[in-house]
């Protein structure tokens, strides 16, 4: 981003760092998230929930890349009600990465790292560096 370190009070990301696709475009976003805020809040699916919530389906995640290709199309509401083409449910695929709990701390290591739960499981993982207090 072209803005100078500590730009903003607060740098906010709601379900995005999940849509950048590889890694190495997440640490890159991770980066630029810290340093152009002082304070810090990114929230993303968690990879650990059994729902895949962009297709509504269960597991889909869990599946190795060349088998989500082949199940999403047919096999999720996602894929039934869209209807879309090969090429985009690969290109999707590429897309959507989550994270699990350890890759969020290790992508915000100056952050708190607060899971959001549904029963047992992690629904969310939220990045917080809240920013030093200053003034009256």
């Amino acid at each position: 981003m072209g803005f100078r370190d500590d730009s903003f009070d607060i740098s906010f990301s709601n379900s995005v760092i999940e849509h950048v696709g590889t890694w190495e475009n997440q640490v890159a976003f991770a980066r630029e998230v810290r340093r152009v805020g002082r304070g810090v809040w990114v929230q993303t699916p968690a990879w650990g929930f059994p729902i895949e919530p962009h297709f509504l389906a269960p597991f889909v995640h869990w599946l190795p890349p060349w088998i989500r290709r082949k199940v999403l199309r047919y096999f999720t509401p996602w894929g039934l009600i869209c209807k879309p083409t090969q090429e985009r449910v690969d290109e999707i695929v590429r897309e959507i990465r989550l994270l699990g709990h350890a890759e969020m701390k290790a992508l915000f290591p100056d952050c708190e790292i607060l899971v959001e739960r549904f029963l047992l499981f992690p629904k969310a993982y939220i990045a917080v560096r809240r920013q030093p207090v200053t003034g009256p």
